[in-house]
C-alpha cells in the first residue's frame, strides 16, 4: 500500500490516487488526524465516491464493554450507534480507518 505525508494531501498526489480508486495510508499526522481525514474525504466525495470514516478498534472496544453495569449501557449504546453508522454510509466506495496512537489514516478502496 503506498504511503504518503500530510504535506500531500494538498497536491495532485491526492488527486490521483483517488481517481485511480487505489488504497493508501497517510503517516505523519501528529496533531493533524482531523484535518487530514476532512481534506480526504472532502476530496473524496469531490469526485461523486462516497466514503465511511471510523476509528479502528472501535467496534473491539464496544462488545468489550457488554459484561454489564454502566460500561454495559454504554457499550451496547456505542454499537447501536456503529450500527446506524454504517447503514447510514452503507456500500462506500472508500473506508476512511483512523488509528490515533499510530498518527496515521487508512484509506481502502472498497469496490
Amino acid at each position: 500500500m503506498k504511503k504518503i505525508q500530510y504535506e500531500d494531501l494538498n497536491t495532485e498526489v491526492l488527486a490521483t490516487l483517488i481517481r485511480n480508486k487505489e488504497s493508501f495510508e497517510v503517516v505523519g499526522l501528529s496533531g493533524r488526524l482531523s484535518s487530514a481525514v476532512t481534506t480526504v474525504e472532502n476530496r473524496i466525495e469531490a469526485q461523486g465516491l462516497k466514503c465511511r470514516i471510523y476509528t479502528f478498534g472501535r467496534i473491539a472496544a464496544a462488545g468489550g464493554s457488554f459484561f454489564g453495569g454502566i460500561t454495559g449501557v454504554i457499550g451496547l449504546a456505542s454499537a447501536a450507534g456503529i450500527a446506524a453508522h454504517n447503514l447510514a454510509t452503507f456500500n462506500p466506495d472508500y473506508e476512511i480507518a483512523k488509528y490515533p496512537i499510530d498518527n496515521r489514516i487508512v484509506i481502502k478502496y472498497k469496490k
